[in-house]
């Protein structure tokens, strides 16, 4: 009898969510096609381009962005509708506890946060890089960085700055280059600009000149060009912050140590994107909970009201999650402990609400 019920209870909840979602992922589609008409005609974008360069991969990162919201609405709809035609009511008289219940749920909610989880870590991130790129070509305009007083720390005892970067001519100006021995200041060169040399694959460095702090015996040497060769490249100042999600998450772990290595003043955004695609499949689990607590009641007007709160709920934690990622970039909380808060306080509403569920 539990694996006909686990069968019938999953066969709803998967059926019910793919199903919704595909539907609204139609939808989006078909209203993005709408705004980005104009730019694919000026630009003349190749169809194929369009539909297997960006539709194609535009279809997973919306999919995994929503998943949460639909796991919530599904198991609510299908739930209510047991719940309407006394089913849960029939289950529960036969001798099945509210808890065996919820087991095939937890099964099929599983599946979903695995499946997120692959999603965001491993299929999505190569996905965005081609829907990007499409993006940067035939929709976005040219990017240009717009840091300022950016400093990087190459090696552990190599710093530089520069005051401003130009994107479009891969040049930085006010440069200055340190290097240290312990705490103790070596070698400072200065310059007025440096610049990409894209025959050589080096930067040339104009107008400096260079300290060498030897103690007593200081020397000073100054000149107009120097060919050299950094560990920062003009890539490293070309990219939107939305690159982030073209890594998967065993090089978004090597690069997030690499800017640490360089004193990147971003960390925090890398670091709020690798804890997102962790915690964030635990939201199908806590949705599920609350989903199911919250309509395995029938009520007097069928699946309205519980629908209502059903939404409410899930827009108030997606909400959250977003409200609590940005304030991890921004100020002081630790985005380990920002990411998670938002499972923390709907863990303990599910909790709640399994308790006082009927049983």
């Amino acid at each position: 009898m539990f694996k006909i019920l686990d069968r019938y209870i999953m066969k709803k909840f998967l059926g019910t969510f793919f199903y919704s979602l595909v539907l609204l992922i139609s939808i989006i589609i078909v209203f993005d096609i709408q705004e980005k008409l104009d730019d694919f005609i000026e630009k003349k974008a190749p169809f194929e381009a369009i539909l297997f360069d960006y539709y194609l991969n535009f279809a997973p990162y919306y999919a995994n962005m929503f998943m949460f919201l639909f796991i919530f609405i599904s198991v609510i709809f299908f739930t209510s509708k047991l719940a309407g035609n006394s089913e849960i009511i029939a289950i529960l008289s036969a001798g099945i506890s509210f808890r065996r219940m919820l087991v095939p749920y937890f099964e099929s909610a599983a599946i979903l946060a695995l499946l997120s989880f692959f999603l965001s870590a491993y299929v999505i991130p190569p996905a965005n890089e081609i829907r990007l790129n499409f993006e940067n070509i035939y929709v976005n305009n040219p990017y240009n960085n717009s840091d300022r007083n950016i400093h990087r720390q190459t090696d552990p005892n190599t710093y530089v700055y520069m005051q401003n970067y130009v994107t479009s001519s891969n040049i930085g100006y006010k440069f200055s280059w340190e290097k240290f021995d312990g705490k103790v200041l070596k070698e400072k060169l200065m310059s007025d600009y440096i610049a990409w040399d894209s025959t050589k694959n080096k930067w040339t460095i104009n107008n400096y000149y260079i300290r060498y702090l030897n103690g007593e015996t200081d020397s000073v040497v100054t000149g107009r060009k120097m060919d050299t060769t950094l560990a920062i490249l003009p890539t490293d100042f070309n990219q939107r912050l939305e690159q982030i999600e073209t890594l998967s998450s065993p090089e978004l772990h090597d690069y997030i140590d690499e800017q640490r290595r360089r004193g990147s003043d971003n960390i925090e955004t890398f670091l709020v994107e690798s804890y997102k695609r962790i915690a964030f499949p635990f939201a199908c689990f806590i949705l599920t909970l609350i989903g199911v607590t919250l309509s395995c009641k029938k009520v007097r007007g069928g699946i309205g009201i519980n629908l209502g709160i059903g939404l409410a709920l899930s827009f108030s934690y997606i909400l959250f999650m977003q409200v609590f990622c940005e304030f991890a970039k921004g100020t002081s909380l630790p985005p380990l402990l920002a990411v998670w808060i938002p499972n923390i306080i709907y863990t303990i509403i599910g909790v709640v609400l399994y308790f006082k569920a009927p049983k």
